[in-house]
């Protein structure tokens, strides 16, 4: 059967500083951070001890691939509910802590914009006067340059890498239907290029292979990197750098909970119990522009086969496979028959109406929403879609300060509660290792001297460092953990009795 899938979002956020001369992206979200993390008790440095991103899925590394530097330099941190807070290269990123089901990735994924947003007015105290820090949760500053909006699964290392690439790849393509956050305009480069007034996504414009290590340049559809943060003999984590940030809780919910459902069936080898018909596309890469600038939705893409089939009709065929695989197998890899019939009733409600009127949607997709928004202005006042305006409104919507932002004035529909999202700032989620990190940072941090997704290492003063592993990404949870740390009174205590 599927193993559980646990699940991580990882965020870069644009950035940029109004009213400074010589503005520097990488001391501003060095700023930002240092002026939120201030407030803490101690600041919990990240432990770079397993950081791996070289390592290749297949085994390889193809001739000339770039992986991701590791810059142990820049300001990390790790906070109390479990998350990583740091400078990825020149923006801001927040990495959600683990989660064990879909609602509670969306939760701390809403968390995260909260303290961005605090961010930003911790370090507008900080600023010279006439200085403004600016925030976005999107992927794309319009000149070029796209940042990641990546997420994680827990996947048995049993599973062919093949086997998750032939099957990943057509839903990876198809699901910008819903996960889009809009774009106004083009950026991509070569061949085929046209001109694009607005499409789905912020991020098909820069994707250029269809399966490889990197991610920031030569980007792949399927990303190969082999760092799974737990256990290698047992899982492997599929790092996901095709999504968009979604400001909608409903996208995100949809980008993750179908995705989770896809690799779960993919595991099980559904695909070919069921004997489903081979979605396999002609032109991956292509296909994923092709999409993305397709707001009529009814665009055929190639298949390998010589048929062709829309977005909308493949991502049915995937529905009408999930359906079977609910009622045959279960779900309980994406958190039981509850969450899973939530994930298979939120997705057909959309497809359904992406079919019928993809405006009525306005209240649950951030494409959809924006270009409402964008495209009634550009209306009324009569502008082209290369107006400069209309750029200016396209960052708006993803500002994340709520007085500024348009995606707050829109009305947008609601899947998790703000008393949470307040909660998920400082407390972890319960069902995962997060627990334990996140409960030993808010009773011990002075003791604790770095910490990462698979260990923490405590610091008691005259002894040597202690690591502690947390290799099961299921285990640490409350259930496991919280009766042993509610017995002890110190780290030293803590330490001892998970020595015995």
């Amino acid at each position: 059967m599927a193993l559980a899938k646990v699940l991580g979002l990882e965020t870069e956020y644009g950035i940029l500083i109004k009213g400074s001369a010589e503005p520097n992206p990488i001391a501003a979200s060095s700023a930002l951070i240092n002026a939120y993390v201030a407030a803490l008790s101690r600041r919990v440095k990240w432990d770079f001890e397993d950081e791996s991103p070289g390592r290749d899925a297949r085994g390889f590394a193809r001739e000339g691939s770039s992986p991701p530097e590791i810059e142990t330099h820049l300001v990390n941190a790790v906070l109390t509910n479990g998350a990583r807070y740091y400078v990825d290269h020149a923006h801001p990123e927040y990495s959600t802590p683990e989660c064990s089901t879909v609602r509670e990735i969306v939760l701390y994924d809403k968390a995260g914009e909260l303290i961005l947003a605090r961010s930003v007015e911790a370090a507008g105290r900080l600023l010279p006067p006439g200085q403004r820090v600016v925030v976005l949760k999107n992927n794309s500053d319009g000149k070029g340059n796209s940042y990641g909006t990546h997420e994680n699964y827990l996947m048995d290392r049993a599973v062919p890498f093949t086997r998750i690439v032939q099957h990943v790849m057509p839903h990876f393509v198809t699901r910008q239907v819903y996960t889009g956050a809009g774009k106004v305009g083009c950026e991509a480069t070569g061949s085929g290029t046209r001109h694009v007034g607005f499409q789905l996504t912020q991020r098909a414009d820069f994707f250029e292979e269809e399966v490889g290590l990197e991610t920031t340049l030569k980007r792949p559809i399927v990303n190969t990197r082999d760092e799974p943060h737990c256990n290698a003999q047992k899982y492997r984590r599929l790092h996901v750098i095709t999504g968009d940030a979604n400001l909608s809780e409903t996208a995100t919910f949809l980008k993750v909970g179908t995705t989770a459902l896809v690799l779960s069936m993919i595991e099980d080898d559904w695909f070919v119990r069921a004997g489903a018909r081979d979605l396999t596309l002609q032109a991956p890469v292509a296909a994923m522009r092709r999409v993305s600038y397709d707001l009529g939705l009814h665009e055929p893409l190639a298949l390998a086969d010589g048929r062709s089939m829309t977005a909308l009709e493949m991502q049915w065929e995937e529905l009408d496979l999930a359906r079977k695989y609910a009622e045959d197998l279960g779900t309980d890899a994406v958190g039981g028959t509850e969450a899973g019939a939530e994930i298979l009733r939120i997705w057909e409600e959309v497809l359904t109406g992406l079919e019928s009127d993809p405006l009525s949607l306005a209240t649950k997709l951030d494409w959809v929403a924006k270009y409402r928004v964008v495209d009634g202005y550009r209306q009324r006042h009569g502008l082209a879609w290369d107006d400069p305006k209309l750029a200016l409104m396209d960052l708006q919507y993803h500002d994340v300060e709520p007085g500024r932002s348009l995606f707050a004035r829109v009305g947008m529909d609601r899947l998790v509660d703000p008393r949470d999202v307040e909660r998920a700032v400082t407390e972890p989620p319960e069902t995962t290792r997060a627990y334990f990190r996140g409960r030993c940072l808010q009773r011990w941090a002075s003791s604790i001297a770095a910490a990462n997704w698979d260990s923490m290492v405590f610091d008691l003063g005259s002894d040597p460092l202690r690591r502690v592993p947390m290799m099961e990404p299921l285990r640490g949870t409350k259930a496991h953990v919280d009766q042993l740390l509610n017995s002890v009174s110190s780290p030293a205590e803590l330490l001892e009795r998970l020595g015995s």
